[in-house]
């Protein structure tokens, strides 16, 4: 297999013999091989300094990171057959997790397929692509998922904010199979209908299915919150599981329609109201309003995108903690996380110890959270491992 060259500068191979896969642009060395010289996700081999090949992947001159490791050594090409086999290796864990085919299939670098995201809706896949390499795979993908799993429909929602650093444009379309046909996520014996192309990410945010599964032992006969409750997930399965009143808030209109809607399909309408409204300024509301409820569940979209965020997105969890922890009833559980990578799990406590003690209140950590075991975290690669959160008791001083 002949393929051109990326040379690493010298000393710059450690981190991929250790098991990551990135390399940034700084780590090339241009003298041998000029960015320039390659077109965005074209397959390359990577050698290090010594002209030692490290395996093979792809590169992208337009990224700060220049390429990404898809295959050790030089034996398999960057192919449909290679993608068949990665995914038939990610679909034996989730059928092992799993007794029903709803569940992320594949997490980028975790299962081998940097770049590419699929979750998986019964007969129906959707499809992320971050990089311009994977976006040159995307028919072998197409192929290889018809393949293996010979789905009704696949779905592309190529419009992560990752893209437009790849150069890339956002699109979402109907990748393979007819239009037509609800899209149902399926979790706690409960159907969750979902847009694949208006909704946001995939549709569904499984990696939080196992710490949903914590209200079981939390909420029975309770009044709950449920702060940024997107299409229901953690509110109706606050109801499912006995809570007398469950409140749904989020900013979208159309999600609170469709958390109205989902109540209804499993038959939980009577104890689930969804409310439009932005998350602060509606806590501040029940604060002054005197309202209180027996748990509340503040799950925020990431407030740390970026690194240098980290100081005012810090503040932003802190402040949310302090205004759940305000609306919440005497002994009340508060459930707190984050999605932002760049908010450490002990940041993410010390921000509510922070805050409890400032309202003269006292914590106890009763769960810790993380993401799923459908979002593997691969352990030389920290930017795989993302979620975290925390179910905490909430006491006067």
């Amino acid at each position: 297999m002949e393929l051109p060259a990326l040379y690493l500068k010298r000393n710059e191979d450690a981190r991929l013999r250790a098991g990551h896969l990135w390399v940034f642009s700084n780590e090339v060395d241009v003298a041998r091989s000029p960015l320039g010289a390659f077109e965005p996700g074209q397959a390359v081999a990577i050698v290090d300094y010594r002209d030692k090949p490290i395996g093979v992947g792809y590169v992208n001159p337009n990224s700060l990171i220049a390429a990404r490791l898809v295959s050790r050594g030089l034996d398999h090409a960057l192919d449909r057959s290679l993608i068949v086999h990665r995914l038939n290796i990610a679909l034996a864990l989730r059928e092992q997790l799993y007794p029903q085919p709803y569940y992320r299939l594949v997490y980028g670098e975790s299962d081998g397929l940097p770049g590419l995201v699929l979750d998986r809706f019964g007969d129906v896949v959707v499809g992320q692509i971050a990089t311009a390499g994977m976006e040159r795979l995307k028919d072998a993908i197409t192929d290889a998922v018809v393949k293996v799993l010979k789905p009704r429909q696949l779905w592309w929602k190529n419009d992560s904010s990752i893209r437009t650093m790849e150069q890339l444009p956002e699109y979402a379309d109907l990748g393979h199979g007819e239009y037509g046909g609800e899209v149902v996520a399926r979790e706690g014996d409960l159907e969750f209908v979902i847009d694949p192309v208006g909704g946001q990410k995939t549709g569904w945010f499984y990696d939080q299915r196992e710490n949903r599964d914590q209200l079981a032992r939390l909420v029975k006969g309770k009044r709950v919150l449920d702060m940024f409750s997107y299409l229901g997930g953690w509110g109706l399965r606050a109801a499912a599981y006995g809570a007398s009143e469950v409140v749904c808030v989020d900013a979208s209109a159309a999600a609170v329609e469709a958390t109205q809607r989902n109540a209804e399909r499993n038959g939980l309408a009577e104890r689930v109201t969804a409310i439009r409204a932005d998350a602060f300024d509606h806590l501040k509301a029940l604060r002054e309003a005197r309202e209180r409820y027996d748990v509340v569940i503040l799950d925020p979209p990431a407030f740390i995108k970026r690194k240098k965020d980290f100081k005012e997105g810090s503040l932003a969890y802190r402040r949310l903690a302090e205004l759940g922890m305000q609306v919440l009833s005497k002994d009340g559980i508060l459930v707190t996380c984050s999605c932002s990578h760049h908010m450490p799990r002990a940041a993410l406590l010390d921000g509510v110890q922070q805050g409890a003690r400032h309202l003269d209140r006292q914590v106890q950590m009763l769960v810790s959270l993380q993401q799923g075991p459908d979002h593997p975290v691969h352990p030389a690669i920290p930017e795989t491992d993302y979620l975290k959160g925390y179910v905490l008791r909430v006491l006067p001083a």
